[in-house]
């Protein structure tokens, strides 16, 4: 079991990880983050320490390096089995070494081994990762740094597998030893608007007048006990790009690295009387976790709601949009699992009061986390005629069987679409992202109340778009110019949203230095095409950047592949660890280390082991025993957005809003207490958006009753909210 809430190392002596500077490089829609670790062994034996640590799920680790006095050595990729045994061996011998792996279970989980540090030596450890930008749904693109660690539940019967498994050791906000620092230089081909944090940050430093280049530092001071998030804003975001990387000089032509990478941005338009025609019809299936570890704050702020609450919130939200007509349900599940009502039902005003009287009694009453029972359950449901089938998963990601999980999901994606979101930090990348991947939806992480409404309107948007079938992509290049997809075929596509290319691009054109990718797709049985034209002229000061993430997309697709043929297709583990040792880029069957040799000289001593510390949010002693050891991470956000309502009401709350005039009032006024529990505002239960107050006295129509409950969230008086009132329209149109 995991104690969640206790001290890291015994006898209360020092933890060897004393600081973390994080530099990050922003080129576009990716990002190459560069982290710095600085141990120090303050024990009177050698030390080994392990660190368990959350990276972004679409990480790919590029670069290990380790530095011991004025020695630095960069790490190899090896075989992840060969690469243990090197480093148990070298131990033995009294060597220092260094191993960074990635876990078995979840590849936004790495455990790094600091081994055999002798008495009062300083070591440094750096590592550098590429990942993309998640567009969001104001368009800001979204790089989180993760810092929580929680434990993550592991089902009965499952094998929690070895790698990455250590014991995680987690301390209280305002308990972790060690620090952060972390600058970021943000290149665009497009202007940048500004950069926003939930973290305290720097002004922003613009490098040229173009706007295009500007750097930003996290404000001095920082304790990593919570996420850290930047929301990069461009002018023109939506606007289809292509970046051509040259090939890395040393490697040999024909390999991935010695050819170009392409990588292209699509976004998708389609035809206006498509969108017009949206469809209403589906089944909506919410599928919420109510685990102990709901109980827990979303974050490590003051104040913070709990995740259940969040929950209860966000389902507030897409109950009160659903279209008239449709179908829905709402399974809740933990160790066992259980259904608001016995099959889906009709949306009506009738249904909808019911579900939500059932939504405000939920409680993470009903154990563990496991997601697997009800997903076989509700597959092995048949779907409604003419009603497709649309799954909304909301967790806050702590399970140990991510890959089991994900490949139901794919297995499944055919007949039901899966959106998720992640609600509060440490929720799990690989899961959440990978669902919605895999089930040819779209995932939101929810961290706070402040962004909450756009991204859960966005996702229902996405769900009532007509299914895009009969998907394929055509690369057009000159003669002698041949095409590699890296990508796996896309599966899934929605208006406006980034859809990434990566291809390997192999030979030479001795005329033409055009290229184009055309997109065909059927959209409500019209055929759509879409194409964008590249220059296959090399990109100049891209590094590796396009090309390890070229690797890490090929990669992830091969891993699925040796998983789903449970190991028998011979060949693909083999082809994955080729790939990773000539790209530089992790796996799960490779495996980062890197040997110190001291003079030939073995560290005297017996060895100790630490394990260095990861911020945690709270879980009450009671839910302790409900986890077992295993792995997470995850999220946040802040700014204000514009907010429109949903179904066909719609205004911006902070202008005038018509002829009511109440922009001035939703400005200034205090959060209100919603409806949904009343109770006062503290940690657990904080006190409420208006916004929330507002939709939770929405009609299942779109309509509301003029009131006194309405008047007050208003902040008017029922004779000032009627005065304006049409003579024709009824207290309830």
């Amino acid at each position: 079991m995991v104690n969640c809430y206790g001290l890291v190392t015994v006898k209360n002596k020092p933890v060897p990880l004393k600081s973390i500077a994080v530099e990050v490089s922003v080129q576009g829609h990716v990002a190459t983050v560069s982290s710095t670790l600085q141990y120090e062994n303050q024990e009177e034996n050698p030390l080994e320490a392990i660190f368990v640590f959350p990276l972004p799920g679409e990480a790919a680790v590029c670069r290990f390096r380790t530095k011991i006095g004025q020695t630095e050595v960069v790490a190899e990729v090896q075989e992840k089995q060969k690469a243990r045994e090197q480093y148990d061996d070298l131990l033995s011998s009294g060597q220092q070494a260094f191993l960074l792996e990635e876990s078995d279970e979840s590849p936004d989980v790495f455990k790094l081994s600091v081994g055999s540090l002798p008495p009062g030596e300083k070591a440094s450890v750096s590592l550098d990762y590429v990942t993309e930008l998640a567009v969001q749904a104001d368009d800001g693109l979204r790089l989180c740094l993760p810092a929580v660690l929680n434990p993550r539940y592991q089902p009965q019967g499952s094998d929690s597998g070895s790698g990455g498994s250590a014991l995680v050791s987690s301390v209280p906000t305002g308990s972790v030893p060690y620090s952060l620092s972390l600058s970021a230089r943000v290149s665009s081909l497009h202007p940048i608007c500004r950069v926003e944090s939930n973290c305290p940050l720097d002004p922003l430093n613009y490098l040229n007048t173009e706007k295009t280049q500007a750097t930003v530092s996290l404000a001095a001071g920082h304790q990593f006990d919570r996420d850290v998030e930047l929301l990069l804003y461009y002018q023109d975001t939506h606007q289809p790009t292509a970046i051509v990387e040259a090939a890395q000089a040393s490697a040999k032509p024909g390999s991935l690295m010695g050819d170009p990478v392409v990588m292209l941005s699509l976004y998708p338009e389609f035809p206006n009387d498509v969108m017009s025609s949206m469809t209403s019809l589906g089944e909506f299936l919410f599928v919420v976790d109510r685990s102990g570890s709901m109980s827990c704050p979303m974050h490590n702020g003051s104040v913070a709601q709990d995740r259940i609450g969040s929950a209860r919130d966000t389902l507030l939200l897409l109950l009160k949009s659903l279209p008239m007509g449709c179908y829905f349900n709402i399974i809740g599940f933990g160790s066992r699992y259980e259904s608001f009502f016995p099959k889906s039902v009709e949306y009506s005003q009738k249904t909808m009061d019911e579900a939500l009287q059932k939504v405000k009694a939920m409680r993470a009453d009903l154990g563990g986390t496991e997601i697997l029972q009800p997903l076989k359950h509700i597959y092995s449901q048949p779907c409604l005629p003419d009603q497709p089938r649309q799954l909304f998963l909301f967790t806050d990601g702590e399970v140990g069987n991510t890959k089991e999980v994900l490949d139901l999901v794919k297995a499944n994606a055919g007949s039901h679409r899966c959106f998720s979101f992640g609600i509060g930090e440490g929720a799990s990348s690989a899961l959440i992202s990978g669902v919605a991947k895999q089930g040819g939806g779209h995932s939101q992480f929810i961290t706070g109340q402040d962004r909450m409404q756009p991204k859960v309107m966005q996702s229902l948007r996405f769900a009532l778009q007509p299914a895009v079938v009969n998907i394929s992509v055509k690369w057009n290049v000159p003669k002698g110019v041949s095409v590699t997809p890296l990508s796996p075929p896309i599966r899934v596509l929605f208006q406006g949203q980034r859809a990434l290319l990566y291809a390997q691009l192999t030979g030479k054109s001795s005329g033409d230095t055009e290229g184009s990718v055309t997109v065909k797709y059927s959209l409500a049985e019209q055929p759509v095409e879409n194409q964008l034209s590249f220059s296959l002229k090399p990109a100049e000061d891209t590094g590796l950047t396009v090309h390890r993430l070229g690797a890490r997309t090929l990669i992830r697709s091969l891993e699925m592949e040796e998983r789903q043929g449970d190991g028998k297709k011979k060949g693909v583990q083999e082809k994955v660890v080729e790939l990773s040792v000539q790209s530089g880029v992790s796996s799960v069957f490779t495996a980062f280390i890197a040997v110190h040799k001291v003079d030939g000289e073995a560290v005297q001593g017996p060895m100790l082991r630490r394990q260095v510390p990861t911020p945690s949010v709270f879980v009450p002693l009671k839910q302790q025993a409900l986890f077992k050891t295993s792995l997470s991470r995850r999220t946040v956000c802040g700014a204000a957005v514009n907010m429109s309502m949903p179904k066909k009401m719609s205004f911006n709350v902070q202008a005038d809003m018509g002829p009511l005039g109440l922009g001035s009032k939703f400005s200034k006024m205090s959060k209100l207490q919603s409806e949904d529990l009343d109770c006062p505002a503290t940690a657990s239960n904080p006190v409420k958006d208006p916004l929330l107050q507002l939709i939770s006295l929405q009609k299942a129509s779109g309509s509301w009753v003029l009131e006194a409950a309405l008047a007050e969230v208003l902040g008017k008086t029922e004779e000032e909210v009627a005065k304006p009132k049409p003579a024709p329209v009824g207290p309830q149109k």
